[in-house]
């Protein structure tokens, strides 16, 4: 029995082929295919059938109904608010509002979604970095804030899918970032070694020595630094377990979770570090029994990771009276060191030290990424492209090791022509 496949037809080759229709925007389109995708013919009528179907079926994954209600930018952003953040990082909901707040509200809040063109958000963003000269890494932080507002528009189904596509996802024609300035600093800040000696010098036995130490030779991040606790540093094996950070939210001290799951990440300790937490903790044990009471007085409650109050007492950076050292203690040797040493010291400078004196070291890509905590191993790769002063020398030494070479190499071939 010959039961018979609407849209599928035989070729005078022998071969089959197959066609079918659908609707788009409003318009008939017609659909006719002779091979599958790799260019090769059917060759049963089965093959061709199969073929419509799995191509039908796919096109329908990608059919959606037209939206039915236009909306603003600060409707979805609002709604984005109540509904799509739930479980976002506290800095990100603060970053994410002080763009939409200070600047896209005013520009765009009320503006409908299908009002603004690529091109009108392009000069936009051409605008904020070449007139308003805002860093490169700051307008970044624009682009992606109107891909999550499409995106949110998208799956609440306020825009159709080629709207979506032409917005966020097409290479040729989306929303993009403007062409980098030739002189932009996007370069890693590293100390040299002198730097770094003298870094060393000056924060020995000041109340920011441990906070310096975890930086320069743990590459911590400030926030890790100072939500650190006695709990996860574990001398025995000589690593520290990095599980959680310091944050202030609404004028609070807290203990939060990592912004990134790779943040979570083991520290191994070199032989110094480890003597120097052996002292440390020394040193606590007893200002717990000669300053008891004044550590019961100074100590503060904080709010940990699962909502619990704990003792600051239980961080590794308080003081031996028992007062609390935060992000903001750095604030002060900053100032110092600048007018000291000529020296512009940032802490997460000591961060990037740390993964380039690694990376210089030939440290595998995989190790240093697992150390710094990183989500891609594509971040990693710039502390090996990274050039510092040592990385300098080192190219030097090399580059002399290879004249040397081709100079003895010469001698040989003019002792070996005599």
């Amino acid at each position: 029995m010959n039961i018979k496949h609407a849209g599928v037809f035989q070729l005078e080759n022998g071969f089959w082929g197959y066609r079918y229709t659908y609707t788009e925007n409003g318009k008939r389109k017609d659909v006719k295919r002779k091979t599958d995708k790799y260019g090769n013919p059917f060759k049963t009528e089965r093959a061709a059938v199969i073929a419509r179907d799995e191509e039908k079926f796919q096109h329908k994954l990608t059919e959606r109904e037209r939206p039915t209600r236009r909306v603003t930018f600060a409707e979805v952003y609002e709604e984005y608010c109540y509904s799509g953040r739930s479980g976002k990082a506290y800095g990100t909901i603060r970053k994410q509002d002080s763009l939409w707040n200070n600047h896209l509200k005013e520009k765009f809040g009320k503006r409908l979604l299908d009002t603004v063109s690529v091109a009108e958000i392009n000069d936009y963003l051409a605008t904020l970095y070449y007139t308003e000269g805002r860093a490169y890494k700051y307008v970044e932080s624009f682009l992606k804030m109107f891909y999550l507002i499409f995106g949110q528009a998208y799956s609440r189904n306020y825009i159709d899918v080629d709207s979506y596509n032409k917005l966020c996802v097409n290479k040729d024609c989306r929303i993009q970032m403007p062409k980098m300035k030739i002189d932009e600093d996007l370069d890693i800040v590293a100390y040299d070694k002198e730097q770094t000696a003298l870094l060393d010098i000056y924060f020995k036995d000041t109340n920011a020595e441990t906070a310096f130490l975890l930086g320069c030779y743990c590459g911590l991040r400030i926030n890790e630094c100072y939500g650190l606790k006695w709990e996860n540093i574990d001398l025995k094996q000589g690593v520290i377990h990095i599980d959680r950070q310091m944050q202030y939210q609404n004028g609070l001290i807290k203990l939060v979770s990592l912004k990134t799951r790779n943040a979570r990440r083991t520290i191994y300790l070199s032989n110094r570090l480890i003597d120097y937490f052996k002292e440390l903790k020394r040193q606590t044990d007893a200002s717990q029994k000669e300053m008891k009471a004044q550590r019961k007085q100074n100590q503060k409650f904080i709010e940990d990771m699962d909502g619990k109050k704990i003792s600051s007492l239980e961080l590794v950076n308080s003081l031996p009276n028992g007062k609390i050292q935060t992000v903001n203690s750095m604030k002060y040797h900053s100032r110092t060191i600048k007018s000291r040493f000529g020296i512009d010291f940032k802490f997460h400078h000591l961060r990037h030290t740390y993964g380039t004196r690694l990376a210089e070291m030939n440290t595998p890509t995989h190790l240093l990424c697992n150390q710094m905590g990183h989500a891609s191993g594509k971040v990693t790769e710039r502390y090996y492209l990274a050039v510092s002063k040592s990385g300098i020398e080192i190219l030097t030494q090399n580059l002399n090791k290879i004249q040397n070479q081709q100079k003895r190499a010469k001698r040989m071939t003019n002792i070996d022509g005599e």
